[in-house]
């Protein structure tokens, strides 16, 4: 796992990662006047020959681990909200 960074437009990278196998999710943070909003993305990674590629469609046995990824970036969201309130 990364650890959080400040996001930068001009890399465009997410703040934080969590990886369990092929499957990942990305948190990326976005700046609004009312404070910084999260999203979450997920993506799979596989082998097409020599080529790895990635994709946002999952099969039946991806289902829990982004059941508990997603409860994870949930929880990380969280922690950020009320390291700002500190």
């Amino acid at each position: 796992m990364k650890n959080a960074r400040s996001s930068d437009p001009a890399n465009n990278q997410p703040v934080h990662k969590i990886r369990h196998g092929a499957v990942s999710a990305s948190i990326w943070r976005t700046e609004t006047e009312k404070g910084p909003v999260f999203n979450v993305t997920f993506q799979r990674s596989y082998k097409d020959g020599d080529e790895w590629k990635n994709t946002v469609s999952f099969g039946r046995n991806n289902l829990l681990v982004i059941g508990l990824m997603a409860a994870r970036a949930f929880e990380w969201i969280a922690n950020q909200s009320q390291a700002r309130k500190r």
